[in-house]
């Protein structure tokens, strides 16, 4: 056991979404040491921000163990939870936001619930997303993945009716500021009820269709 590490064994009980393991700031010593625990133990488990260097640094046996992506930086061991009812939508404004949304669609896919990847289907050119948008409309949740102005969160609250999720990225020059501008403009959406999440956090947004996807299941 990692000191200061504690298994959270009854999340998915307790609150419908799996215990997850955040890899940035852990050394190397203490995620393989986590890794090694979570196979032996036999229990899926999913790891985030695990960057491709952090990844080929650890022991090869542990790594063959883990279906790791590194465009979402995620790695999955031991298979996936059950599968759920519920079908989520990740768009994204440009394809500089595919890390983002893939790490909200492999969030969803580790907890048993389906998720497609609707890409490049941002304002510069909104056609795009017009000749998507009854496809888009026939999912239960909408996660938007934007950086820039985000603009595309708040079109997307104007157009469908179902729960929106907001994801800033950090994507864009300059007064873009790492994500900062596109948090803000989704904060201020004139969209109603466009909910927001924290910048690049493809996986909370994951977790809050899991909560509203909870709610159906019980209803």
């Amino acid at each position: 056991m990692i000191p200061g590490f504690v298994h959270d064994t009854d999340r998915a009980a307790r609150l419908g979404m799996p215990e997850a393991i955040f890899c940035e700031g852990k050394d190397a010593f203490a995620l393989g040491a986590i890794l090694a625990e979570l196979v032996r133990e036999g229990r899926p488990a999913l790891f985030t921000r695990l960057s491709a260097e952090r990844h080929a640094g650890l022991d090869p046996a542990l790594a063959e163990a883990m279906d790791y992506d590194p465009q979402s930086s995620t790695g999955i061991v031991h298979g996936t939870l059950a599968p759920r009812r519920g079908q989520v939508a990740v768009v994204t404004a440009g394809t500089s936001d595919l890390r983002v949304a893939r790490e909200a669609q492999r969030t969803l896919e580790f907890s048993g619930i389906a998720a497609e990847l609707v890409a490049d289907v941002g304002v510069a050119g909104i056609h795009r997303l017009f000749a998507r948008l009854d496809h888009i409309r026939s999912f239960d949740i909408v996660i938007v993945v934007a950086g820039w102005d985000a603009a595309l969160a708040s079109v997307m609250g104007g157009l469908v009716g179902q729960p929106v999720i907001a994801v800033p990225s950090s994507t864009g020059y300059g007064v873009a500021a790492g994500g900062t501008s596109a948090l803000h403009s989704m904060l201020a959406s004139c969209g109603q009820g466009v909910m927001v999440t924290n910048i690049d956090n493809g996986f909370g947004a994951a977790c809050g269709a899991i909560r509203i996807l909870n709610l159906l299941e019980r209803a």
